[in-house]
């Protein structure tokens, strides 16, 4: 198997029929052998009812998981990673449309340099065509405040400039909304952290793969719509806003920073 396509599902009824559709069409001209893994985490709509019926359409490529119980972002795309047959895992939320000749660009930069390129990741927007902010430096404590309290205008300056990068460029982290990475470095790697039930996993993943000695690589040049569901943020207080605070707490411990971001050399992109 080429690329296993990691995907979890809660009540996500509204939009996974699609994000299956786009990634049939976007590969359909293309001789990559694909799977596509799907846990659901206890949804209470018609999620499991519609993988059920999308999995007996196409028993060969998609294998759907059922959880009674929602086990969280990184234990569950730990649980499809570990099943996963793929040489490179693409892992993408349910909400994402996958856009043709977008896989096949993230591959070739992925292969342009193995020595250091640990995780690709294409430009993200909105359905209406605005640039998604889903790339950052790591953050400290200040930068998640100034962030939650200002996102839509953090986007939009950022995104003003964003609009003309033309060139690959490495990161510090990319949301994992869409991530292409090569099974052997994600062994090497390590799953992700399941002490951190729903956020920031992704950060804590792609700090690891900096001190592993590889990049974070920006693709801007292809891009996938993101129907972003932002279920932590707002300021009525929910579950997912608590464990994203829990998580943000245990990652600042984890890697002992809170004000002074972690620095890496980062070197020119051959």
């Amino acid at each position: 198997m080429d690329v296993s396509f990691i995907i979890l599902t809660w009540n996500s009824e509204r939009y996974v029929e699609a994000c299956l559709s786009h990634i049939k069409a976007a590969l359909a001209s293309t001789s990559m052998r694909y799977e596509i893994r799907i846990l659901d985490n206890g949804s209470r709509d018609s999620t499991p009812a519609l993988l059920r019926r999308l999995a007996a359409e196409d028993p060969d490529r998609i294998v759907p998981r059922f959880e009674p119980e929602n086990q969280g972002t990184s234990g569950s795309r730990n649980i499809l990673s570990a099943a996963a047959t793929g040489t490179y895992l693409c892992v993408m939320d349910s909400d994402v449309e996958l856009r043709p000749g977008v896989l096949e660009g993230l591959l070739r930069a992925l292969e342009s340099d193995r020595e250091r390129i640990g995780i690709v990741a294409p430009k993200i927007v909105y359905p209406d065509g605005r640039w998604q902010k889903s790339i950052d430096r790591f953050p400290t404590l200040f930068d998640k405040i100034h962030r939650f309290l200002r996102l839509r205008q953090i986007e939009a300056r950022e995104g003003l400039d964003a609009e003309s990068w033309d060139e690959p460029r490495y990161v510090d982290y990319a949301i994992s909304a869409f991530w292409l990475v090569r099974r052997d470095i994600w062994n090497e790697v390590g799953q992700l952290d399941e002490r951190i039930f729903y956020a920031p996993e992704d950060v804590d993943f792609c700090l690891r793969v900096w001190r592993h000695g590889y990049r974070i690589l920006y693709v801007p040049t292809v891009s996938v719509v993101h129907h972003t569901q932002e279920i932590s943020r707002g300021l009525i207080l929910n579950r997912a806003k608590l464990n994203h605070v829990k998580g943000l707490l245990y990652y600042f411990m984890k890697h002992r920073y809170v004000l002074r971001r972690p620095r890496f050399q980062v070197g020119e992109i051959h």
